[in-house]
């Protein structure tokens, strides 16, 4: 094995590590929250470290995990990954150009079909009941007994895991029916509902809460007044859930209900949006606008709703070419950060759609022609007098990919396949490479490509953002089982991260670090909070901002209730020692922002710090 000289520049890097690490371990070992790691979380991140050696290196280090204690553990790993390996510190800065991908679980036992990230840092990931066992056991010789269940009637594998971010670790949870392409959302007071999914699941309602570890899944029998398989949640600012769609569902209603009744109102918006034989409107893109009406796409076109009134505001005009971009023709799409919340000229709201597969796509892919898949964003005003759609063109083609928001503003899209559609076997040519759009860019300058993952996410694939800032990545299953060989795409049970470049090392002097308020702070609408952080290095005031970003239910490249706000705020001031503060004006409506649980952020110079929990109330 060639080792690198200790050269000037390695000592740098050396020196710039060790430095680093006395601030904010968690920017390399993400897992590892603050500079307030526990000896087990240190020894974990040793052993990650640990394992990337080679033998000789092992032996060494391992010596010295006997010798020392579990404070310089981290540091001397870190030593010795700089000193010891081919040069390893160019893959540590080179990859800053375009992130870095990070394996964190092989296997977590199912495939992660659907995520919610909870505000005890914990993600509930399920997948579905109907296919037979998974690959990991309920605990405690439990087991699953439905008499109504496709495959298995007596299952005693678990459908859904919990995640906890901070210990990369796991543990199976245990839903009684099939949640097979359901849908959710997060209530105010931070539980998890998740509604509708196939078979007998299809009108059950499952009840998760943030516990630390002792609670499971609660479901609530027909708590819907409809089949929901393949619908949209999105919370409201009265705390409640609109359920919207389905498989066959022209419809919407409210969860909980709405008094007595059917509790079910026609939505024909979903009916002229029908294709024949293919639906491309599963799955609509729903979010709350400004002005607390709904806007609604579905297939190539949009409604902006009264909910309250069952009346259509508005009818955007549909995006040209008139190619679908919902499922099975899987697009993405998010709403845009909302800035100026408290600005005389009131909030603007723009909406991005990106990929899809071209109309007859779906149908020709179950033929054996596996159609190219789209490369076009469409981008609207939604608040505009006159709403029109600006199309840009991404580097690489995609169908069924991810978008999620960044904390510093930016669209991470990432996930899907280069051609095909959506649905059993039907997308072909994984897109390894997630792209970085920049909203703030000029038109034909907002796409970045980045580094490649090794993985294929294809269907049944998702991606959500954690609070230190990277984006969990798990799934793809394009079969109607579990297939691990002789197949194109074997059915994925790892997760991974995505490290967007803001983690490298090389912006330690620029990142902020926040010192208060306290994570699960409690805020009120309309609110002066003061917030302080730490910069180690120079900071320029006016580059500085906080955003808070609700944690979304994702599935089926959809990112559910996703939301990003920039807080209006002053310019940031110096306290000394490094010391700084900022105050900031949060949100002054629920149809702003519904009240619940965000992860808060303070930006500089697009770089981002590590998050709180604040609870907007």
């Amino acid at each position: 094995m060639r080792h690198c000289i200790l050269t000037k520049t390695r000592q740098d890097t050396i020196f710039q590590i060790l430095y680093f690490t006395s601030y904010d371990l968690s920017t390399v070992f993400p897992a590892i929250e603050d500079s307030h790691q526990s000896s087990t979380q240190s020894s974990r991140a040793f052993i990650n470290a640990r394992d990337n050696l080679d033998d000789r290196t092992k032996s060494t280090t391992q010596f010295i995990h006997s010798s020392m204690s579990p404070t310089l553990i981290t540091l001397s790993t870190l030593f010795l990954l700089v000193l010891t390996q081919p040069c390893l510190h160019r893959s540590i800065l080179a990859e800053a150009a375009g992130g870095r991908f990070q394996l964190l679980q092989r296997s977590i036992g199912i495939a992660a079909m659907h995520m919610q990230l909870l505000n005890n840092d914990r993600v509930i990931i399920f997948d579905r009941t109907d296919f037979g066992q998974s690959n990991i056991s309920l605990p405690a010789g439990k087991c699953r007994t439905d008499p109504n269940e496709t495959a298995l009637k007596t299952d005693c594998t678990a459908h859904s895991v919990e995640y906890n971010v901070l210990s990369n670790e796991f543990r199976p949870l245990m839903v009684q029916t099939d949640v097979w392409c359901s849908s959710g959302a997060v209530t105010p007071d931070g539980r998890l509902i998740q509604t509708g999914g196939f078979n007998d699941g299809d009108r059950k309602v499952r009840i998760m809460s943030a516990c630390d570890g002792g609670c499971d899944w609660v479901e609530v029998g027909n708590g819907l007044a409809a089949r929901r398989w393949y619908a949209t949640n999105h919370i409201l600012p009265d705390g409640k859930q609109i359920i919207i769609g389905g498989r066959r569902e022209y419809n919407y209603e409210f969860y909980p209900k709405n008094g007595a009744g059917s509790n079910t109102y026609s939505l024909p918006f979903l009916v002229q949006t029908n294709d024949p034989g293919i639906e491309n409107n599963l799955y609509p893109f729903v979010y709350l606008n400004v002005d607390g009406f709904l806007f609604i796409f579905a297939n190539n076109r949009a409604i902006l709703f009264d909910y309250s009134k069952n009346k259509v505001v508005r009818t955007y005009p549909a995006i040209p070419g008139g190619d679908p971009r919902c499922y099975p023709s899987t697009g993405s799409s998010v709403l845009l950060p909302l800035k100026n919340l408290g600005g005389p000229g009131g909030v603007e709201a723009e909406v991005l759609v990106c990929g899809g597969a071209p109309k007859g796509s779906f149908t020709a892919a179950g033929k054996g022609n596996f159609v190219g898949a789209l490369n076009t964003c469409a981008r609207i005003k939604i608040t505009d007098p006159n709403p029109q759609w600006v199309m840009e063109t991404m580097p690489l083609a995609r169908v069924m990919g991810d978008m999620t928001l960044l904390p510093n503003g930016h669209v991470l899209i990432i996930n899907g396949a280069a051609a095909g559609s959506a649905g059993w076997e039907l997308g072909r040519k994984p897109v390894l490479s997630p792209v970085l759009y920049r909203p703030g860019k000029k038109l034909g300058s907002r796409f970045e490509t980045q580094n490649p993952s090794t993985i294929p996410r294809m269907y049944h694939s998702t991606a959500i953002l954690l609070r230190d800032g990277r984006v969990l990545v798990g799934g793809s299953n394009p079969h109607v089982g579990y297939e691990f060989s002789g197949v194109l795409y074997p059915t994925e049970l790892s997760l991974e991260a995505f490290n967007p470049s803001y983690l490298d090392v090389n912006f330690v002097g620029v990142r902020p670090r926040i010192v208060s308020p306290a994570t699960q702070a409690k805020l009120k609408y309309k609110q002066i909070l003061t917030v302080r952080f730490s910069v180690t290095g120079t900071v320029v005031p006016d580059s500085v901002s906080v955003t808070m970003v609700a944690p979304s239910f994702t599935t089926h490249s959809f990112s559910m209730n996703q939301r990003l706000l920039v807080l209006d705020s002053e310019k940031a001031t110096s306290l000394g020692k490094s010391v700084y503060e900022i105050r900031v004006t949060t949100p002054g409506s629920g149809i702003l922002a519904p009240a619940g649980y965000y992860m808060l952020f303070v930006v500089h110079q697009e770089i981002p710090s590590a998050g709180i929990w604040v609870h907007l109330q």
